[in-house]
Formats: structure tokens, sequence, C-alpha cells
């Protein structure tokens, strides 16, 4: 099975469960899964102003700020400031949240689980790497600055376009020239 690519101009920005902001789905699963039926929802988010998050009971969440200055988010009353780019925070999506921008908006990419279906892990890579998803994981990429090349398809990925492989794909190389995030969607089933 060949991987699946995701090109960011072909994606639908929408409101915020909470309407205080905008998000671009990037894939969910099961496909065509909403907000409150999800497995795993991977979106990137236009934050324009300070505000509290939407609340998602049984759902981890893993947020990583790709454009702007960032937020302090308040975590069930624990301040976490997250002002360095491309460094994940996890946390509870169950937890009262909210974010105060620091010096205007952000960009940030989300990753969302339901904690009793599915874990994901969330890495950086900034040079070659091998996309390789062990069985009962789904491996996800996505280009957060520059691009990012496919060796094996000859896919050349530009910014915030993004590539699923399944577990029972062969491992994919992949030359990054800027930063790509790689979640690791793991079934807990």
């Amino acid at each position: 099975m060949a991987p699946q690519i995701l090109r960011a101009h072909e994606r639908t920005p929408a409101p915020w469960k909470n309407g205080g902001g905008i998000t671009t789905e990037v894939l969910a699963h099961p496909q065509g899964a909403g907000t409150d039926d999800f497995v795993w929802r991977i979106s990137v988010a236009d934050v324009a102003g300070s505000g509290p998050f939407s609340a998602f009971e049984g759902i981890d969440r893993i947020i990583t700020v790709v454009e702007g200055p960032g937020m302090a988010l308040t975590v069930d009353g624990t301040e976490h400031v997250v002002d360095t780019r491309y460094t994940p925070l996890a946390f509870s999506g169950d937890a009262t949240t909210d974010c105060r921008l620091l010096d205007g908006p952000i960009v940030d990419f989300n990753v969302m689980v339901r904690r009793t279906d599915a874990k994901a892990e969330v890495s950086i890579e900034r040079r070659y790497t091998v996309l390789h998803p062990a069985p009962g994981t789904r491996v996800f990429a996505i280009v957060l600055e520059g691009s990012a090349t496919l060796y094996r398809d000859s896919v050349t990925l530009g910014r915030l376009d993004a590539v699923l492989l399944q577990d029972d794909e062969n491992p994919a190389d992949i030359a990054v020239d800027g930063v790509l995030a790689v979640v690791a969607l793991t079934d807990v089933r």
C-alpha cells in the first residue's frame, strides 16, 4: 500500500468546538468522525486571541507551537509557558485549560487521542529520518517548516503537507529540509 499523502491546500478550516478560533483538520480516525467520536484527530489551529480551550472528556492532547511568539497555558491551575517553537506539550483534554497569548497570534499543531482507544507520541525531526510503523501503529508526519522528500515515492511535501503510513507498510525514508513533526499513533484496545 502506498503512503497516504495529505496536501495542505485540500483542507477546509472550521470554527473551534467552543467558537473561539479556527482549526483545520488534517486527519481523523475513523474517517468522517466528528469532535465527539474520533479515536484520534490531528489538526492545525490559528489562535488569534487568548481564551479558554474546549474541554474534551477522555482525550489526551499534545500541542506544539508552529508560528508566533507562543502562549501560556493554564491547565487545571498550573501555568505552562509554551514559547519555544516545535516543543510538544502533552496535557489532559479533561482539564480546565485557558490560553494567554504572549505577544500576538500563533499557529499550533494539535494531536488528540481518546485515551481508552489510542496513544500518541510526537517527535520533531530536522534531517533525514525513517518512518517505520510498528505492528498496531500508524506513523503520521507533517512538515511544519520547509519541505521534506519521500525517497521511495519521489514525493515532495511542502509546508503543512503530511503523510500517513499504516502498520502494514514498508518503512519510508524521508529527507527533511526544515522541521517535520512525526506522530506515532498506537491502538491500545
